[in-house]
């Protein structure tokens, strides 16, 4: 790009901000509504950078390159968190507010976040439904517990072949103790495997924490009424709290 081309550029432009800043529609003239609205907006901006850092850390964990996976794994976990805060905002709104415009809502649900799903897969998570091209390639190919498996092999540590050449579209339930000996390996040597296991560890309480907090928001916000798109609200969200997507790094801790 030449320099008048680049001088050209303004915060605005760059940002595309009128784009962005126009697509908040809200159904209704609730004042609430709009906070609805970009907060989840909001939430899928995260998703996607998540995605994108993701696929950054499945690369270097697989070229071996511990130190970039360990910076890839705590950006993604700090993101975590952040979007765990943004519940705090959205639980300053009270049930009358949210039921103001709830109805205008018709059958969209949270549920249908094809971002959210095509997470789950790349964590790990394999009984999803593939309706979504960008879920199912991430349902056919290696998850990130998998990758973990190829760095550790690849740091010199004793992984399984059969574990390495698996079926990625098997769902790992793991307890292999094999596995768990390996990884009792890297976190005896408390090397750089061992730290990044522990930052695998810090994003996957990160789920776990956005999974309890959303649990949490939707209690306050709707009780024990059906969600949006007849979805079971927070009896199905309460069903996937505690599912690890990291089962043995929190196993190799009671061996």
């Amino acid at each position: 790009m030449d320099r008048a081309a680049t001088d050209s550029v303004t915060y605005s432009s760059y940002l595309r901000l009128p784009e962005l800043l126009s697509c908040q529609s809200p159904a209704t003239g609730e004042h609430d509504e709009l906070l609805f609205v970009i907060i989840h907006q909001v939430y899928e901006l995260w998703f996607k950078q998540i995605l994108h850092e993701a696929t950054l850390l499945q690369r270097r964990l697989e070229d071996g390159n511990g130190s970039g996976a360990l910076h890839t794994a705590r950006r993604i976990a700090k993101i975590l968190k952040t979007i765990v805060g943004q519940l705090d905002v959205l639980e300053t709104m009270t049930p009358r507010q949210f039921a103001s415009f709830r109805p205008q809502l018709g059958s969209s649900s949270g549920f249908q976040s094809e971002q959210f799903r095509e997470l789950e897969a790349v964590l790990g998570r394999r009984d999803l439904p593939d309706d979504d091209p960008r879920t199912a390639a991430a349902l056919a190919r290696p998850s990130v517990f998998d990758s973990l498996l190829r760095f550790l092999a690849v740091s010199g540590y004793d992984v399984p072949e059969p574990a390495l050449a698996r079926d990625p579209r098997e769902p790992w339930h793991g307890g292999d103790p094999s596995i768990l000996a390996t990884l009792e390996s890297a976190y005896a040597d408390e090397g750089a495997a061992a730290e990044v296991c522990e930052a695998l560890v810090d994003l996957d309480e990160g789920i776990q924490e956005w999974r309890y907090r959303h649990v949490k928001m939707v209690e306050r916000i709707i009780g024990a009424r059906r969600g949006t798109g007849g979805s079971a609200g927070a009896d199905y969200l309460r069903s996937t709290l505690f599912r690890p997507a990291f089962p043995d790094l929190w196993d190799v801790r009671s061996v």
